[in-house]
């Protein structure tokens, strides 16, 4: 789960309205934490090993951030175009997926991130974006959801949105051009160069991890949305 604990966008600084509820950017982290929370507490008993991977960082402006242009390389060899310092989430998602699935070789792997500000735009704040590389599990994933009343949708991932997100001076790009427009599914499309035929849901939670105001059960500020998810999922294998 991505635990960037604040995000300000770092070189590619965000606007300062809103700042402030960056510090939700961890939320896909958190839920992560809320699945284990459980686990410890003896409320979930697990059939199978589960395997947990937080990445936590800060995004901020300095002297060593990283800079649009710059090129990284990911733990697992690939190197990245950073054209955008505010597409951070993936960089350290995308490690810890590859980390994770070569450390542990897993059956499969959910990821929950406050992604991307388009999967808002595609399904507002009702439902989290689910997409991946396999039916089976992006099933199961979203069939947890509605039994546990923590929704989330399929959203599509093509091959033309893996093309997207190939670089010019290195392999991968972190975005693909505004032009393409589709920001919800180039985030997944990225991610999926990263679990190599391991069967996997990424889950973009940016429109349900954060209640702008309260709703009916619901307190503002964080709804613990993914936490239901994985539960029910994890007890229904």
């Amino acid at each position: 789960g991505k635990g960037l604990t604040f995000d300000a966008g770092g070189i590619s600084l965000k606007p300062a309205g809103s700042m402030d509820e960056m510090r939700y950017d961890k939320c896909g982290g958190v839920a992560v934490l809320g699945l284990f929370h459980a686990i410890q507490s003896g409320a979930v008993t697990p059939k199978h090993r589960v395997i947990g991977v937080v990445p936590a960082s800060e995004n901020l402006p300095d002297g060593n951030a990283n800079k649009p242009g710059d090129i990284v390389t990911a733990c697992n060899g690939t190197t990245i175009e950073v054209l955008n310092t505010d597409a951070e989430g993936r960089l350290i998602l995308c490690d810890a997926l590859a980390w994770a699935i070569k450390t542990y070789k897993p059956d499969a792997c959910v990821d929950l991130a406050t992604l991307t500000g388009a999967c808002i735009v595609a399904l507002g704040h009702e439902l989290s974006g689910a997409m991946g590389n396999d039916q089976e599990l992006i099933d199961e994933v979203i069939d947890a959801g509605r039994r546990a009343d923590d929704p989330c949708w399929q959203l599509p991932l093509l091959d033309v949105h893996k093309e997207q997100m190939k670089g010019t001076y290195a392999d991968l790009k972190n975005i693909n051009s505004p032009k393409d427009g589709n920001g919800s599914t180039a985030g997944g499309a990225f991610l999926s160069y990263f679990v190599g035929d391991t069967p996997w849901v990424h889950l973009d939670i940016a429109g349900t991890a954060w209640n702008q105001k309260a709703k009916d059960y619901y307190q503002s500020g964080g709804s613990g949305a993914g936490v239901r998810v994985l539960i029910e999922w994890v007890e229904s294998r």
